[in-house]
């Protein structure tokens, strides 16, 4: 990638950090299979261990680790084998979450994007237990056999969900923390999704952590019993040198993106979800009068590299179901595009980027 490019696309995947390109190269050196009985195998299964260990320290997990290939397989192991006989998610879910819950039902969210039954502390919004909602539909439904699947910060908006607040009345909990894992605490979930491309891993490796593996049904050879296929063992030692080489870089962040939601505002554009809490690294921005294919075509001519909507649906750049949820028309949400910042992005970065919207929003109202 050409060194002039400004990259604000982290999102949908960050730069590999240094420690964990050190640990991929080195672990390339062995090359046994871990479920090989031999002492070559062996001392590959010693690694993996280790690093499975290691990665539940470095997040603060107490259970179990389930390598897999991303954070799409985490997801599609956690809902499709878990022990719930109903499904119950958000209506502003990554894709990945979607696909394999088509008859679930859907909980809708607010004009800030968090979900209707949530809320953070000391706010006014009146949360309704779970346990209501679901006594609503099915009188008859018990909570421990229905499983709530909740984004803990979206892909699109940055929006938080305050899961840790949820009153969830027994029920199995499911978080896609894909946006949040090592970058904020995880939530207290039963079953958690994360991917290691998102917080300076390599692509193609992931995690489900599970904190009993009784909630769900085995099915595989590796794993424990519960995902097939041969371990990646060298993405897994990177994943797991990321994870311990993070640092606490969004108050930083925090600074940046205050100042780019204060100048596009101060142009004319529109903050998503400005009120919420959001994670300092991703926000989205409408830009009136110019559809997001458009902007992202000028962008990318500027040498900058920024999305719309999910970096996994953004190939079609169909209109994001997040912001219908939200109650956008669809004019106002094709003109919506995300910015979400790294470790490595700096002040110059954002008044570049700033510098770009702001012509661009000029060249529009004339």
């Amino acid at each position: 990638m050409a060194a002039q490019r400004l990259y604000l696309d982290h999102a949908a995947t960050t730069p590999m950090l240094p420690a964990a390109k050190a640990a991929m190269v080195d672990a390339l050196e062995y090359w046994a299979n871990p479920s090989s009985p031999h002492a070559d195998g062996r001392a590959a299964r010693a690694m993996l261990e280790t690093a499975r260990a290691r990665m539940a320290e470095a997040l603060g997990w107490r259970g179990h680790v389930i390598f897999t290939s991303g954070a799409s397989e985490a997801i599609a192991i956690g809902l499709t084998r878990a022990k719930a006989a109903r499904v119950v998610t958000s209506s502003v879910e990554h894709d990945s979450v979607l696909r394999v819950t088509e008859d679930a039902e859907r909980l809708g969210v607010d004009g800030d994007g968090c979900v209707f039954m949530l809320r953070h502390p000391g706010e006014s919004r009146d949360p309704a237990s779970f346990a209501a909602f679901v006594e609503k539909r099915d009188p008859s439904v018990r909570w421990d056999d229905v499983a709530l699947a909740i984004q803990h910060v979206n892909n699109e908006t940055g929006v938080i969900q305050p899961l840790d607040g949820l009153d969830r009345d027994g029920a199995l909990l499911f978080a896609d923390c894909a946006q949040s894992a090592g970058k904020l605490p995880l939530p207290d979930a039963d079953m958690i999704a994360i991917s290691a491309h998102k917080f300076g891993g390599p692509p193609g490796i992931g995690a489900l952590l599970v904190r009993d593996l009784g909630l769900l049904h085995a099915k595989g050879g590796q794993e424990q019993g519960y995902r097939a296929g041969t371990e990646n063992l060298p993405a897994i030692l990177a994943m797991a040198a990321a994870l311990e080489a993070r640092t606490d870089w969004l108050p930083a962040a925090a600074k940046l993106r205050a100042r780019l939601d204060a100048g596009i505002e101060a142009a004319g554009g529109q903050v998503v979800a400005r009120d919420a809490a959001r994670i300092p690294a991703i926000a989205s921005y409408r830009m009136p009068g110019l559809s997001a294919r458009a902007q992202l075509i000028q962008f990318d001519l500027a040498g900058i590299s920024v999305s719309a909507g999910s970096a996994c649906s953004s190939g079609s750049l169909k209109t994001s179901h997040v912001l219908h949820a939200m109650g956008w028309d669809e004019a106002a949400a094709s003109e919506v595009v995300r910015v979400s910042f790294g470790p490595q992005t700096g002040e110059a970065d954002v008044e570049r980027f700033l510098g770009q919207w702001v012509a661009m929003a000029a060249r529009v109202r004339r």
